[in-house]
Protein backbone atom coordinates (compact mmCIF):
# COMPACT_ATOMS: atom_id res chain seq x y z
CA UNK A 1 0.00 0.00 0.00
CA UNK A 2 1.62 3.23 -0.95
CA UNK A 3 2.14 5.98 1.54
CA UNK A 4 -0.89 8.35 0.04
CA UNK A 5 -3.51 5.03 0.63
CA UNK A 6 -1.95 4.12 4.45
CA UNK A 7 -2.82 7.97 5.58
CA UNK A 8 -5.89 8.05 3.89
CA UNK A 9 -7.15 4.69 5.78
CA UNK A 10 -6.01 6.45 9.25
CA UNK A 11 -8.05 9.77 8.42
CA UNK A 12 -11.43 9.64 9.90
CA UNK A 13 -14.47 9.60 7.32
CA UNK A 14 -16.65 12.20 6.90
CA UNK A 15 -19.41 13.20 5.12
CA UNK A 16 -19.99 17.07 4.45
CA UNK A 17 -23.50 18.44 3.19
CA UNK A 18 -23.25 22.01 2.00
CA UNK A 19 -24.76 24.63 0.01
CA UNK A 20 -27.13 27.85 0.33
CA UNK A 21 -30.05 27.68 3.26
CA UNK A 22 -33.38 26.56 1.81
CA UNK A 23 -32.24 23.71 -0.19
CA UNK A 24 -33.06 20.78 1.97
CA UNK A 25 -29.72 20.21 3.25
CA UNK A 26 -31.40 18.93 6.80
CA UNK A 27 -33.32 16.33 4.96
CA UNK A 28 -30.83 14.89 2.89
CA UNK A 29 -28.87 14.58 5.50
CA UNK A 30 -31.14 12.84 8.09
CA UNK A 31 -32.28 10.47 5.14
CA UNK A 32 -28.56 9.59 4.53
CA UNK A 33 -27.83 9.01 8.11
CA UNK A 34 -30.76 6.50 8.35
CA UNK A 35 -28.82 4.89 5.22
CA UNK A 36 -25.69 4.23 6.46
CA UNK A 37 -25.17 4.57 10.27
CA UNK A 38 -24.75 8.36 10.89
CA UNK A 39 -25.52 10.75 13.82
CA UNK A 40 -25.40 14.80 12.32
CA UNK A 41 -22.99 17.67 13.43
CA UNK A 42 -24.26 21.06 12.91
CA UNK A 43 -22.22 23.70 10.92
CA UNK A 44 -24.48 26.45 11.57
CA UNK A 45 -23.48 29.66 13.28
CA UNK A 46 -27.14 30.07 14.84
CA UNK A 47 -28.14 26.97 15.75
CA UNK A 48 -25.34 26.98 18.46
CA UNK A 49 -27.73 29.37 20.44
CA UNK A 50 -30.13 28.30 23.02
CA UNK A 51 -33.85 29.46 22.49
CA UNK A 52 -32.97 31.17 18.67
CA UNK A 53 -35.40 28.12 17.40
CA UNK A 54 -37.45 29.23 14.37
CA UNK A 55 -35.18 31.51 12.87
CA UNK A 56 -32.39 29.36 12.27
CA UNK A 57 -34.31 26.51 11.42
CA UNK A 58 -33.39 23.94 13.83
CA UNK A 59 -34.54 20.18 13.00
CA UNK A 60 -37.52 19.84 15.70
CA UNK A 61 -37.65 15.80 17.38
CA UNK A 62 -39.80 14.89 15.02
CA UNK A 63 -37.82 15.87 11.89
CA UNK A 64 -34.65 14.19 13.27
CA UNK A 65 -36.09 11.18 13.48
CA UNK A 66 -34.03 9.61 16.02
CA UNK A 67 -30.60 10.73 14.50
CA UNK A 68 -28.41 12.62 17.40
CA UNK A 69 -27.35 15.97 15.86
CA UNK A 70 -24.70 17.66 18.34
CA UNK A 71 -23.52 21.50 17.94
CA UNK A 72 -26.96 22.70 18.24
CA UNK A 73 -27.94 24.66 21.48
CA UNK A 74 -24.40 24.79 22.94
CA UNK A 75 -24.48 28.21 23.95
CA UNK A 76 -26.36 30.87 25.77
CA UNK A 77 -27.41 33.66 22.84
CA UNK A 78 -24.80 36.05 24.62
CA UNK A 79 -22.10 33.76 24.58
CA UNK A 80 -19.01 34.84 22.80
CA UNK A 81 -18.91 32.25 20.67
CA UNK A 82 -16.18 31.74 18.19
CA UNK A 83 -14.90 29.61 15.11
CA UNK A 84 -12.46 28.27 17.41
CA UNK A 85 -15.12 27.24 19.76
CA UNK A 86 -16.71 25.47 16.90
CA UNK A 87 -13.49 24.02 15.42
CA UNK A 88 -12.65 22.43 18.70
CA UNK A 89 -15.80 20.97 20.00
CA UNK A 90 -17.33 19.38 16.74
CA UNK A 91 -13.44 17.94 15.74
CA UNK A 92 -14.45 16.13 19.53
CA UNK A 93 -17.92 15.13 18.56
CA UNK A 94 -16.83 13.89 15.08
CA UNK A 95 -13.85 11.57 16.73
CA UNK A 96 -16.52 10.53 18.95
CA UNK A 97 -18.95 8.93 16.73
CA UNK A 98 -16.30 7.47 14.49
CA UNK A 99 -14.95 5.60 17.80
CA UNK A 100 -18.66 4.28 18.35
CA UNK A 101 -18.75 2.66 14.84
CA UNK A 102 -20.97 5.50 13.31
CA UNK A 103 -20.54 7.77 10.16
CA UNK A 104 -20.19 11.64 11.00
CA UNK A 105 -22.22 13.44 8.45
CA UNK A 106 -21.25 17.41 8.66
CA UNK A 107 -24.36 19.65 7.55
CA UNK A 108 -24.48 23.48 7.09
CA UNK A 109 -24.34 26.99 5.58
CA UNK A 110 -22.06 28.53 7.34
CA UNK A 111 -18.97 28.33 5.24
CA UNK A 112 -16.36 29.40 7.52
CA UNK A 113 -17.28 27.04 9.95
CA UNK A 114 -16.71 24.13 7.60
CA UNK A 115 -13.50 25.56 5.91
CA UNK A 116 -12.09 25.26 9.71
CA UNK A 117 -12.75 22.12 10.38
CA UNK A 118 -11.87 20.08 7.13
CA UNK A 119 -9.02 22.35 6.00
CA UNK A 120 -7.26 22.04 9.24
CA UNK A 121 -7.56 25.77 9.98
CA UNK A 122 -4.79 27.22 12.29
CA UNK A 123 -5.82 28.84 15.18
CA UNK A 124 -2.76 30.87 17.02
CA UNK A 125 -5.86 31.98 19.24
CA UNK A 126 -9.26 31.23 19.74
CA UNK A 127 -10.57 34.19 21.98
CA UNK A 128 -10.63 37.79 21.68
CA UNK A 129 -9.29 39.93 24.09
CA UNK A 130 -11.44 42.28 25.43
CA UNK A 131 -8.76 45.27 26.36
CA UNK A 132 -6.77 45.12 23.04
CA UNK A 133 -9.52 45.36 21.08
CA UNK A 134 -11.08 48.34 23.19
CA UNK A 135 -8.08 49.72 22.75
CA UNK A 136 -8.55 49.50 18.97
CA UNK A 137 -11.87 51.21 18.90
CA UNK A 138 -10.73 53.89 21.04
CA UNK A 139 -8.05 54.85 18.30
CA UNK A 140 -10.49 54.29 15.66
CA UNK A 141 -12.62 57.39 17.61
CA UNK A 142 -9.59 59.31 18.34
CA UNK A 143 -7.33 59.28 15.01
CA UNK A 144 -9.85 57.77 12.57
CA UNK A 145 -10.17 54.55 10.03
CA UNK A 146 -6.98 55.90 8.05
CA UNK A 147 -4.47 55.61 11.68
CA UNK A 148 -5.98 52.06 11.71
CA UNK A 149 -5.20 51.08 8.06
CA UNK A 150 -2.11 52.62 8.26
CA UNK A 151 -1.32 50.68 10.72
CA UNK A 152 -2.41 47.78 9.20
CA UNK A 153 -0.42 48.40 6.24
CA UNK A 154 2.78 48.35 8.42
CA UNK A 155 2.30 44.85 9.91
CA UNK A 156 0.30 42.84 7.34
CA UNK A 157 0.07 44.42 3.86
CA UNK A 158 -0.98 41.63 2.56
CA UNK A 159 -4.21 41.86 4.45
CA UNK A 160 -4.61 45.06 4.09
CA UNK A 161 -4.77 45.18 0.11
CA UNK A 162 -7.61 43.09 0.64
CA UNK A 163 -9.54 45.37 3.10
CA UNK A 164 -11.16 48.02 2.55
CA UNK A 165 -10.14 51.35 4.45
CA UNK A 166 -14.05 50.98 5.51
CA UNK A 167 -13.96 48.12 6.92
CA UNK A 168 -12.95 48.93 10.18
CA UNK A 169 -14.41 45.67 12.04
CA UNK A 170 -11.99 43.24 9.97
CA UNK A 171 -8.64 45.88 9.95
CA UNK A 172 -9.40 45.75 14.21
CA UNK A 173 -9.71 41.93 13.48
CA UNK A 174 -6.67 41.74 11.67
CA UNK A 175 -4.28 44.59 14.48
CA UNK A 176 -6.01 42.58 17.40
CA UNK A 177 -4.93 38.82 16.28
CA UNK A 178 -1.11 40.53 15.49
CA UNK A 179 -1.25 41.85 19.13
CA UNK A 180 -2.23 38.89 20.53
CA UNK A 181 -0.38 36.37 18.50
CA UNK A 182 2.71 38.10 17.25
CA UNK A 183 2.10 37.25 13.51
CA UNK A 184 -0.53 38.24 11.20
CA UNK A 185 -3.45 36.61 9.48
CA UNK A 186 -2.15 36.42 6.31
CA UNK A 187 0.03 34.35 7.95
CA UNK A 188 -1.97 32.40 9.48
CA UNK A 189 -3.78 31.58 5.89
CA UNK A 190 -0.42 30.85 4.49
CA UNK A 191 -0.14 28.03 7.32
CA UNK A 192 -3.70 27.29 7.12
CA UNK A 193 -2.74 26.04 3.13
CA UNK A 194 -0.17 24.08 3.66
CA UNK A 195 -2.12 21.47 5.67
CA UNK A 196 -4.39 18.29 4.66
CA UNK A 197 -7.69 17.89 5.85
CA UNK A 198 -7.69 15.63 8.80
CA UNK A 199 -10.47 13.73 7.10
CA UNK A 200 -11.38 11.70 4.13
CA UNK A 201 -13.74 13.56 2.75
CA UNK A 202 -16.66 13.46 0.56
CA UNK A 203 -18.15 16.66 0.12
CA UNK A 204 -21.84 16.98 -1.44
CA UNK A 205 -23.11 20.44 -2.67
CA UNK A 206 -26.89 20.87 -2.78
CA UNK A 207 -27.92 24.06 -5.75
CA UNK A 208 -31.12 24.98 -7.17
CA UNK A 209 -32.21 27.41 -10.18
CA UNK A 210 -32.18 30.78 -8.91
CA UNK A 211 -36.26 31.02 -9.34
CA UNK A 212 -36.73 28.14 -7.48
CA UNK A 213 -34.65 28.94 -4.68
CA UNK A 214 -35.55 32.11 -4.00
CA UNK A 215 -39.33 31.22 -4.29
CA UNK A 216 -38.39 28.70 -1.68
CA UNK A 217 -36.62 31.43 0.79
CA UNK A 218 -39.61 33.19 0.43
CA UNK A 219 -41.91 30.24 1.62
CA UNK A 220 -39.79 29.73 4.14
CA UNK A 221 -39.73 33.04 5.71
CA UNK A 222 -43.36 32.88 5.68
CA UNK A 223 -43.65 29.57 7.44
CA UNK A 224 -41.34 31.07 10.43
CA UNK A 225 -43.33 34.19 10.83
CA UNK A 226 -46.30 31.87 11.34
CA UNK A 227 -44.07 29.58 13.16
CA UNK A 228 -43.70 32.61 15.57
CA UNK A 229 -40.70 34.17 15.23
CA UNK A 230 -41.73 37.45 16.24
CA UNK A 231 -42.83 35.85 19.69
CA UNK A 232 -39.76 34.40 19.74
CA UNK A 233 -37.62 37.05 19.58
CA UNK A 234 -40.04 39.34 22.07
CA UNK A 235 -38.97 36.98 24.53
CA UNK A 236 -35.11 36.50 23.76
CA UNK A 237 -35.74 40.40 25.10
CA UNK A 238 -37.86 39.58 27.50
CA UNK A 239 -35.17 37.27 29.00
CA UNK A 240 -32.70 40.29 29.24
CA UNK A 241 -30.59 39.61 26.11
CA UNK A 242 -29.62 42.67 24.49
CA UNK A 243 -31.19 43.51 20.81
CA UNK A 244 -27.06 44.25 20.34
CA UNK A 245 -25.85 40.92 20.56
CA UNK A 246 -24.18 39.02 17.61
CA UNK A 247 -26.57 36.13 17.70
CA UNK A 248 -29.34 38.27 18.18
CA UNK A 249 -28.40 40.47 14.66
CA UNK A 250 -28.81 37.56 12.97
CA UNK A 251 -30.97 36.74 9.63
CA UNK A 252 -34.38 37.13 10.84
CA UNK A 253 -33.94 38.53 14.06
CA UNK A 254 -32.42 41.30 13.55
CA UNK A 255 -35.30 42.29 10.79
CA UNK A 256 -38.39 41.46 13.64
CA UNK A 257 -36.19 43.91 16.38
CA UNK A 258 -36.18 46.39 13.43
CA UNK A 259 -40.34 46.42 13.97
CA UNK A 260 -40.36 46.02 17.27
CA UNK A 261 -37.96 48.94 18.16
CA UNK A 262 -40.68 50.66 15.59
CA UNK A 263 -38.02 51.47 12.52
CA UNK A 264 -39.76 49.17 10.36
CA UNK A 265 -43.20 48.39 9.76
CA UNK A 266 -44.17 44.75 9.52
CA UNK A 267 -44.40 44.82 5.35
CA UNK A 268 -40.91 46.48 4.94
CA UNK A 269 -39.69 43.94 8.02
CA UNK A 270 -40.66 40.81 6.13
CA UNK A 271 -39.46 42.25 2.74
CA UNK A 272 -36.36 42.69 4.11
CA UNK A 273 -35.95 39.66 5.72
CA UNK A 274 -36.70 37.83 2.42
CA UNK A 275 -34.44 40.26 0.38
CA UNK A 276 -31.39 39.66 3.10
CA UNK A 277 -31.78 36.19 2.85
CA UNK A 278 -31.63 35.50 -0.98
CA UNK A 279 -28.49 38.02 -0.90
CA UNK A 280 -27.29 35.36 1.88
CA UNK A 281 -27.95 32.83 -0.07
CA UNK A 282 -26.07 34.45 -2.75
CA UNK A 283 -22.86 34.86 -1.31
CA UNK A 284 -23.02 31.41 0.39
CA UNK A 285 -23.23 29.68 -3.15
CA UNK A 286 -20.31 31.88 -4.28
CA UNK A 287 -18.15 30.60 -1.28
CA UNK A 288 -19.15 26.98 -1.77
CA UNK A 289 -18.74 27.44 -5.80
CA UNK A 290 -14.62 27.83 -4.66
CA UNK A 291 -14.34 24.51 -3.11
CA UNK A 292 -13.42 22.07 -6.16
CA UNK A 293 -13.82 18.85 -4.12
CA UNK A 294 -17.66 19.40 -4.15
CA UNK A 295 -19.73 17.02 -6.03
CA UNK A 296 -22.83 19.11 -6.92
CA UNK A 297 -26.53 17.97 -7.44
CA UNK A 298 -29.15 20.32 -8.37
CA UNK A 299 -32.22 19.94 -6.37
CA UNK A 300 -35.69 20.36 -8.65
CA UNK A 301 -39.17 21.04 -7.26
CA UNK A 302 -40.68 18.00 -6.00
CA UNK A 303 -37.57 15.82 -6.85
CA UNK A 304 -36.94 12.22 -5.00
CA UNK A 305 -33.96 12.23 -3.08
CA UNK A 306 -33.58 8.71 -3.56
CA UNK A 307 -31.03 8.95 -6.38
CA UNK A 308 -28.61 11.91 -4.72
CA UNK A 309 -28.70 8.69 -1.70
CA UNK A 310 -27.50 6.57 -3.57
CA UNK A 311 -24.63 8.42 -5.40
CA UNK A 312 -22.95 9.26 -1.90
CA UNK A 313 -24.13 5.87 -0.49
CA UNK A 314 -21.57 4.61 -3.91
CA UNK A 315 -18.73 6.48 -2.10
CA UNK A 316 -19.14 6.07 1.43
CA UNK A 317 -18.81 2.55 0.71
CA UNK A 318 -15.14 3.40 -0.46
CA UNK A 319 -14.70 4.39 2.65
Amino acid sequence: MDEANIGRKNKIPLVVIAGPTATGKTELSILLAERIGGEIVSADSVQVYRFLDIGSAKPTAEEKRGIPHYMIDVVEPDANFTVFDFQSMARKHIKDIHSRGKFPILVGGTGLYIKALIDEYTFRSGKYNEGVRKQLQDELSRFGKEHLYRKLQGIDPERARKLHINDTKRIIRALEYYYLTGESISRQEELTLQHNSPYNLIMIGLTMRRELLYSRINRRVDLMLQKGLLQEVSSLLERGYSSNLKSMQSLGYRHMLMFIQKVWDWDKAVSAFKQDTRKFAKRQMTWFKADKRITWFEIEADMKLEPILDSICLKVAGY
